[in-house]
């Protein structure tokens, strides 16, 4: 039992994917119709352009050879477009080959024009057509299109006649007609492969005819005119057999065909609108068997006009029975939507009742948060200038932890550095002292005359100012070079030491602005220490008049 209800339920699943599957194949069939039913007359454009130039081709013939093969070239780009000017060249072709004295010529374009009479509708003149042929010197070729003639024009008697005992008159002779084709014509024509497969369609020889479709669709050039008609016949094919996925695609390939092909003799789009009135897509049928009508009324058509009428009239009565259904549902829905109105009615005169105490409770509430919010503006403003005040006071603590942290670092060292100079000092008394003990006079003379002991000295300080500056600000070099342009940066050449232009700012970072007190300290004139600091701002990122404050703002103790 269990076993039952999972095969049940897998294929009710699966059912259900194919479902979707064969929808989503079917929506993108009907983009790719639409799609080329909107460029349809970029299509008729490039048909009028081969047309265009096929006549100036006519115009420039001078032979008659010449002017009938332009002619009969002409003919087959209007047979599937404008049936009045496939006509005319036909009968320009006839003219031609009487003038020519070409029989076979003669015999099968008269035969020609019978066909094109027949398929739109003008039997009478078919069987006039027909009825005057001479068929004495015509090759087999000619012959088989004059039987073709004469068996497409008691076909289509056949089919549109309301007389049964006419309708088996008309498919005798259109019988009779049919073999005498069938020995005259090629059985790769297009004429022996319609017949054969139409033949084994009627006699329910499903098999065959599919064969015979495969060996059609093999001669044919997809995308080609041709190509449309054995599309449509396949389509018939897999109808009969039940396929409907393979049935709707052949039946699309047909349609888009004759669409990019500018044909306006569409049978194809009028099978894919009926099919679609049967599935009740009311308005997308309406819409292509719209386009089908246009088109059948440039193409000149009346039997496509009579065959596209009833297919217009029950769209037509389809609509009017959607709308019925339609009105119907729109009075249940108006009386619904007034009966839920009463109930809305009945619902906002509580809802208002309401209101009114919920109001007054309201306005007691917001009388309480007035006192509230002004408490609390009170309240926000105190905390405000307490934080203020905290923001202050924890800058303030920052700087003097910071002045705090430099004068430690260097009492520290200006301590160590003063005892060592006094350990300097002394040692240097003695040296002297000896000398002049032992009236080392002149020696004595020359080093007192010697700059290199107050250098040496000068140096060691610049040391030891850069070491204990270094240490306090790590990052110092890099901070100061990030503030200027990258050709006006300045790196040192030692690690751990600083040049000069780089210690006037340690000095400015660490609050020693006047150019004197830093000239006095690094032993340069103050004219030196003015143009040292100007040219430095002159290559500042960003305003030479802020980049001494931002100097000052470099870098944390660490």
């Amino acid at each position: 039992m269990n076993r039952l209800f999972l095969l049940l339920a897998w294929m009710l699943l699966a059912g259900s994917a194919v479902s979707v599957a064969q929808d989503n194949n079917l929506q993108d069939y009907f983009r790719q119709i639409d799609e080329a039913i909107s460029h349809s007359s970029e299509y008729v454009a490039k048909h009028e352009i081969k047309i265009g130039l096929q006549r100036q081709a006519l115009q420039r013939e001078t032979t008659p050879s010449g002017k009938y093969t332009c002619n009969f070239e002409l003919y087959e780009l209007y047979k599937p477009f404008m049936s009045d000017s496939a006509i005319y060249f036909l009968r320009q072709c006839i003219a031609l080959a009487d003038q020519m004295h070409d029989p076979s010529a003669s015999v099968r374009c008269r035969s020609l024009l019978a066909i094109r009479s027949a398929n739109i509708g003008m039997y009478d003149e078919a069987f006039y057509i027909l009825d005057s042929i001479n068929t004495a010197g015509a090759d087999t070729l000619a012959l088989g299109t004059y039987y073709e003639a004469y068996n497409n024009v008691y076909s289509e008697l056949s089919y549109y006649t309301r007389f049964d005992n006419m309708r088996q008159i008309y498919l005798d002779k259109a019988h009779h007609y049919e073999q005498l084709m069938m020995q005259h014509l090629s059985p790769t024509s297009e004429a022996c492969f319609l017949r054969r497969e139409l033949n084994a369609q009627t006699q329910g020889r499903i098999n065959e005819s599919m064969k015979i479709n495969d060996e059609w669709l093999a001669t044919v050039e997809p995308g080609s005119h041709p190509y449309a008609l054995v599309a449509l016949y396949r389509y018939i094919e897999f109808k009969l057999q039940g396929d409907s996925v393979q049935m709707m695609h052949w039946l699309v390939e047909s349609v888009l065909t004759d669409i990019r092909n500018a044909t306006m003799d569409q049978g194809s789009m009028w099978e894919l609108a009926n099919e679609l009135m049967l599935r009740g897509d009311i308005e997308r049928a309406s819409h292509y068997i719209s386009f089908t009508s246009d088109c059948a009324n440039r193409y000149g058509s009346r039997q496509r006009n009579w065959q596209i009428a009833p297919l217009l009239t029950a769209i037509a009565k389809n609509y009017k029975a959607k709308s019925e259904r339609t009105t119907m549902q729109l009075r249940i829905t108006i009386a619904f939507i007034s009966v839920l109105a009463l109930l809305l009615l009945g619902a906002l005169l509580f809802l208002h009742r309401r209101h009114k105490q919920l109001t007054a409770a309201r306005n007691e509430l917001h009388s309480t948060n007035s006192q509230l919010e002004s408490l609390n503006k009170v309240l926000k403003k105190a905390n405000d200038q307490l934080s203020e005040k905290n923001t202050q006071f924890s800058a303030l603590n920052s700087q003097l932890a910071e002045s705090n942290r430099v004068k430690e670092e260097y009492i520290g060292r200006f301590m160590s550095l003063c005892s060592q100079y006094i350990d300097k000092l002394d040692a240097y008394r003695k040296m002297v002292n000896k000398k002049m003990k032992n009236k080392e006079l002149d020696e004595l003379f020359q080093i007192s005359k010697s700059t290199e002991l107050k250098e040496t000295e000068l140096e060691e300080l610049y040391e030891n100012f850069d070491s204990v500056f270094l240490h306090l600000f790590p990052h110092f070099v890099e901070d100061f070079n990030a503030l200027l342009q990258p050709e006006a940066q300045v790196r040192p050449k030692e690690e751990n030491r600083l040049t000069t232009e780089i210690r006037i700012f340690a000095l400015i970072r660490l609050g020693i602005e006047d150019s004197s007190k830093i000239a006095e300290f690094l032993h340069y004139s103050v004219n030196t220490i003015y143009n040292y600091r100007a040219r430095i701002k002159n290559g500042a990122i960003a305003s030479r008049e802020q980049f001494e404050q931002n100097v000052k703002k470099l870098g944390q103790i660490q």
